[in-house]
């Protein structure tokens, strides 16, 4: 017997692991339903771009057609391996402002307020510039500047002066808004994962048991009290028994996805499947957010893309040469934060990701010839969409309505073709004379706000931030309470991006890492 189970070795599930492991008389058993992260192609950062369609380390989901969108059916990758996407993204460190945790609190996320959260992005962090009021120096976390960046990054940045907007060298210190470099999570030039950073270090504690290719089913109840789980690894089935909690952190399409498996859900839907209802939760699978991303594509005239460099010099100069080169870029190395002119506070409204290379549908479709990318992305969007059960088999993968751009007032379309003009002005800055050739997506530069509607509407995609589909709170429509625990039954709480009520302002995996931190001290009863 196991006094805590967790489901789910991401982002979270290692912060969880490591953190209620440390009771030397406390057993943790972590499941993982994908493999070990042994893969090279996981720790050389720029390996990522090869990662993109290797099924195996990806859950590799579609969404169903978006209607906004040309009734397109959208990519949605997202990690299955220890550490989850958290192995396979682009290693950018973003916290997000301090009225985004505090608007959570208004909304009813009692203690999730900047003041109380930025302790724990505090303790997670090990940053390689040192230790402030806003940075930690002692956490597991490697947070650190690149080793390596293209010249056209800096281009970028130059790009985002000449338009007028300021420069930042810290998108995490007192002031967000600016174009810089990001930091990225990583140590000694490597990925650092929350497998790297929390899991491999404490493998062998005596009281944490890990089991990878271990596929989750359904948490079993003794009456209204979650007292397992049952799954299945290495082709046998086994139902294993906590003492204490269950703690789902499959992410936020995985957990609303088991928890209606499990009971936990809207009544009729779940009866539609054949699924006996534990607890009748309406909203379990509701509120699901993400970030759409637009993505305008340039010709470059010079030879100093990544759209050809040689694998073999990458992996050579990486390993060989003690992690430099481009083998440690995290690719994504230049990025913005800006307020537009429909912003309705201080805080930025538009991010931009800066790749020196020519990115179209995930990297997946190849291009010839060289060029760069600026993906932009609305950060507050009003669009909700869900997480539905296709069948009772765990093994089947839930129906994902992200429901993009449907907000009734049409803001997010809006603010859409503002990312899309954005990019353009600045691609047409000074500091890309030297490299500018045709422009690639859009194939024009004079679209009017009609022809970049359609445009978006053919091109956009996920930038990979679903979050709020279990969503907390104080009110009884949410999932769970401000401590994660899920309403309706005992021992068991979700610790992941799907508790989040809205989105942050930025990429959401720090912010996961932190809910963790703090979800650990919860548990333990540290906090209230």
């Amino acid at each position: 017997m196991y006094d805590y189970i967790i489901i789910g070795a991401g982002s979270a599930g290692c912060v969880l692991a490591n953190r209620l492991s440390e009771d030397p008389d406390c057993k943790v058993l972590l499941l993982e339903a994908g493999p070990r992260d042994w893969h090279p192609f996981i720790h050389m950062p720029a390996g990522l771009a090869k990662l993109v369609g290797k099924k195996g380390v990806n859950w590799d989901y579609d969404t169903a057609p978006e209607p906004q969108l040309n009734n397109r059916v959208m990519w949605w990758p997202r990690g299955k391996v220890l550490g989850g996407s958290s192995s396979i993204n682009a290693m950018c460190y973003v916290r997000g402002v301090p009225a985004d945790y505090d608007g959570w609190a208004a909304q009813g996320a009692s203690g999730w307020d900047w003041k109380s959260v930025l302790p724990y992005f505090r303790r997670s962090e090990h940053n390689s510039r040192g230790a402030d009021a806003l940075h930690g120096q002692n956490g597991p976390l490697y947070v650190s500047d690149l080793r390596y960046t293209n010249p056209l990054s800096n281009a970028f940045i130059e790009a985002g002066q000449q338009a007028g907007f300021p420069v930042n060298a810290d998108f995490n210190g007192p002031a967000q808004e600016g174009f810089g470099l990001y930091q990225v999570t990583q140590k000694n030039g490597a990925r650092c994962s929350t497998a790297v950073a929390y899991l491999h270090p404490v493998r062998e504690r005596h009281n944490l048991t890990v089991v990878t290719g271990a596929q989750a089913n359904r948490i079993t109840f003794e009456g209204h009290r979650a007292n397992g789980v049952v799954y299945r690894a290495s082709g046998k089935a086994f139902h294993q028994i906590a003492s204490r909690e269950v703690l789902l952190s499959g992410g936020a399409i995985n957990s609303p996805q088991l928890l209606m498996l499990s009971g936990i859900g809207p009544a009729a839907h779940l009866r539609r499947h054949g699924i006996d209802v534990v607890f009748d939760a309406p909203h379990v699978g509701e509120n699901l957010q993400d970030h759409l991303d637009v993505c305008t594509l340039q010709h470059s005239t010079q030879r100093v893309t990544y759209d050809r460099v040689s694998d073999a010099k990458i992996a050579f100069d990486y390993y060989l040469r003690g992690h430099s080169g481009a083998g440690s870029s995290n690719i994504a190395e230049a990025g913005a934060f800006v307020r537009s002119r429909f912003a309705p506070d201080e805080r930025p409204d538009i991010q931009f990701h800066f790749v020196p290379a020519m990115l179209d549908d995930h990297g997946r479709h190849r291009l010839a010839g060289d060029g760069y990318t600026a993906h932009a992305c609305f950060l507050r969007p009003r669009s909700r969409g869900r997480i539905l059960l296709t069948s009772a088999n765990a093994g089947d993968k839930a129906r994902i309505e992200a429901n993009y751009l449907s907000d009734p007032e049409g803001f997010d379309l809006k603010m859409m073709v503002e990312c899309a003009k954005l990019s353009r002005e600045l691609f047409a800055q000074k500091a890309f004379d030297a490299y500018r050739g045709l422009p690639i997506f859009p194939a024009r530069n004079d679209l009017s706000d009609a022809e970049l509607v359609e445009f978006i509407r053919a091109k956009a995609e996920t930038v990979y931030h679903p979050i709020g589909s279990c969503r907390m709170g104080s009110d009884e429509q949410s999932v769970v309470d401000p401590q994660l625990r899920v309403r309706g039954v005992e021992g068991l709480r979700v610790v992941d991006a799907s508790v989040m009520p809205t989105l942050i302002g930025g990429n959401t995996n720090a912010p996961t890492i932190m809910i963790a931190e703090r979800a650990s001290d919860l548990i333990v009863g540290r906090v209230n």
